[in-house]
């Protein structure tokens, strides 16, 4: 194995790049060495996340092209919004491509495309530069999902059969940016968002240890999505103030609840169900993920507010709004969970070990951009049953050319 230390530059310098900066404490081999972002300050704060945790000497670099030239940069993490990711993999690409600087490896945030096109885009880009590619999905990353997949499979399914049926649901309050809420931008609501994270975690549990994940064939796809609470008047109003008046949710919501049911064929013709579900109108602690897999003799429950860890804060303890319990906290009084380290139980911690390592043996890694393009084809389908108010074959016709009428402002519940 490769001695060198890989150098990471990120491209983004938000919520998501903060978590992943964090995690880099668990890391070896490796350090963060860059940050590009359109928001200087931005920028300034994550580098200075890094050097806290002496995790990098992460520079600001005035642009991409700039960072792929730096001879400390040997890889990129793309945390860049939705809306940019094209324009950004063409810069790095053409960079690459023009001689201004060598990388190793590429690594994106999902979703990799707010359609098909799109993510197929990415993935025919990473090819162009000769880059190895991984796709963050750090749910099939975390300990205890990893943990109890290799139990069932080794105890339960070796003796009684395989699991037959996946369970997986994220839900909070609400996404952290404007941009999240608005169906253009990002491509779509829960579903482009999160719904991303239940399929490909279902998915990863349903395939037995040591086969591709696609040797599940998926058959068929139904879905239902509404907006149950930000369409209301008084949330509308809410998300309209915080946007500066560029949300409308009277006129153009996104979905804010969504589930979908999907179903496979095996390896050797089984027929398999994932079954997800996915929230911004959840109240409650905070971030909320549930899995679950269901066998002929044995079942996995997983639920990350299910922490060893509590705290109660009578009415008489007064503080500002945080997030320093968990992700997406609604409350500052009261029983609260605890989340002690969200970047390792989520995953973020072993994804990005995975990723470096797979880097530095010049190996592509095990969750990459084609599981990117195979993810956003299954969320395709699924807004396709919800326009169309029916279930739907898999792959669906017109699949790679649809857009969600939510990411071209045109949904809108209230008016069926």
């Amino acid at each position: 194995m490769s001695q060198k230390r890989l150098g990471i530059g990120f491209i983004g310098a938000g919520f998501i790049t903060r978590f992943h900066i964090k995690s880099w404490v668990g890391v070896r081999d490796s350090d963060i060495q860059g940050i590009v972002s359109r928001s200087k300050e931005g920028a300034k704060q994550a580098a200075g996340l890094a050097h806290k945790l002496r995790v990098g000497d992460a520079k600001v670099y005035p642009t991409i092209s700039d960072m792929v030239a730096s001879p400390d940069i040997d890889a990129l993490w793309i945390c860049s919004p939705n809306y940019n990711r094209i324009e950004v993999m063409e810069e790095i690409v053409h960079a690459v491509k023009s001689g201004k600087g060598d990388l190793i490896g590429i690594a994106c945030e999902k979703p990799l495309g707010r359609n098909v096109q799109e993510a197929e885009r990415m993935l025919s880009l990473v090819r162009e530069a000769n880059l190895l590619d991984g796709y963050l999905e750090d749910q099939i990353f975390s300990p205890a999902v990893v943990r109890g997949k290799e139990i069932l499979w080794i105890r339960g399914a070796a003796t009684t059969g395989r699991p037959y049926l996946a369970r997986a649901s994220e839900e909070h309050g609400g996404p952290h940016m404007p941009w999240f809420w608005e169906g253009s931008l990002q491509g779509g609501g829960v579903i482009n968002d999160m719904m991303c994270h239940s399929v490909e975690e279902a998915r990863y549990m349903l395939t037995p240890p040591g086969e591709e994940r696609s040797s599940l064939r998926p058959k068929k796809v139904m879905a239902y999505a509404n907006c149950l609470k930000w369409q209301q008047p008084r949330y509308a109003r809410e998300l309209a103030k915080q946007s500066g008046g560029k949300l409308d949710y009277l006129k153009r919501p996104a979905e804010d609840f969504a589930r979908a049911v999907i179903e496979y064929e095996g390896s050797r013709g089984e027929r398999l169900v994932v079954e997800t579900t996915t929230s911004w109108c959840y109240v409650g602690a905070g971030l909320r993920l549930n899995m679950e897999l269901l066998g002929p003799e044995y079942s996995l429950s997983i639920n990350t507010l299910d922490s060893n860890l509590k705290i109660f804060f009578s009415r008489n303890v007064k503080g500002e709004q945080g997030e320093d319990l968990v992700e997406k906290q609604n409350a500052e009084t009261g029983l609260m969970p605890i989340v002690s380290s969200e970047e390792i139980e989520y995953g973020y911690t072993d994804e990005n070990r995975h990723m470096v390592q797979s880097f530095l043996d010049g190996q592509r890694p095990m969750e990459n951009f084609s599981d990117g393009v195979e993810v956003t084809k299954l969320l395709m389908a699924a807004y396709l049953s919800i326009e169309g108010e029916r279930t739907v074959p898999f792959p669906p016709e017109g699949l790679e050319t649809f857009v969600p009428a939510v990411a071209k402002g045109e949904w809108n519940p209230k008016k069926k």
